[in-house]
């Protein structure tokens, strides 16, 4: 263990969060940018940081990711928001930061595990105010392809989202779209 991690166990928990918010700030290393992120986004995961996780503005640093043209960056970015938007003051914050919009841009993205995660956070997110967004004709459609792809979590994502999230009309729209166009949001790659 290096001497800067043992540093760190030293820490309480907002003092590490804080030290690691703080090294994806002034880090240059893109490696390194990664792998905080992806702790960070495990950090996510558990309820007890989600007041420290806020208060260090990190769901902002997780949309701001969003846009980020490094793929990795992208999908554990979009995984610590998956993890965070389960609560009800993090899914509030992140509708109102406009953060579908953001999320459903990461339908079109080439990496697997951050389409299975835009996914998921789509029907976390969805509320009766933000449906009208998070099954807008697009999505449908898109939804509509995944549910045809060879990866069984992104097909079975897909179907649930259109069974249980899109009214039947909704889905019938988008495939009858989809039987007069070529466009739309290509699957992931493997």
């Amino acid at each position: 263990m290096s001497q800067k991690q043992q540093d760190l166990l030293g820490l309480g928990r907002l003092e590490y969060l804080q030290a690691l918010v703080t090294e994806f700030q002034v880090t240059e290393s893109s490696e390194a940018k990664e792998q905080v992120l992806a702790n960070l986004a495990n950090f996510a995961y558990d309820p007890k940081n989600y007041d420290y996780l806020r208060q260090l503005k990190v769901l902002d640093l997780f949309l701001d990711m969003l846009t980020e043209d490094n793929d990795t960056l992208v999908e554990f970015a979009l995984g610590g928001l998956c993890n965070l938007c389960l609560d009800k003051v993090n899914k509030d914050y992140i509708l109102e930061a406009d953060g579908v919009a953001a999320v459903i841009n990461c339908l079109s993205c080439s990496n697997e595990e951050t389409v299975v995660s835009a996914v998921t956070t789509l029907m976390y997110l969805t509320t009766p105010q933000s449906r009208q967004q998070i099954t807008a004709l697009p999505v449908v459609e898109c939804m509509l392809r995944f549910s045809l792809s060879a990866n069984r979590r992104l097909s079975n994502l897909a179907t649930i989202f259109l069974e249980d999230y899109c009214s039947p009309l909704q889905v019938e729209e988008a495939r009858n779209l989809t039987k007069h166009t070529a466009l739309g949001i290509p699957l992931p790659k493997n």
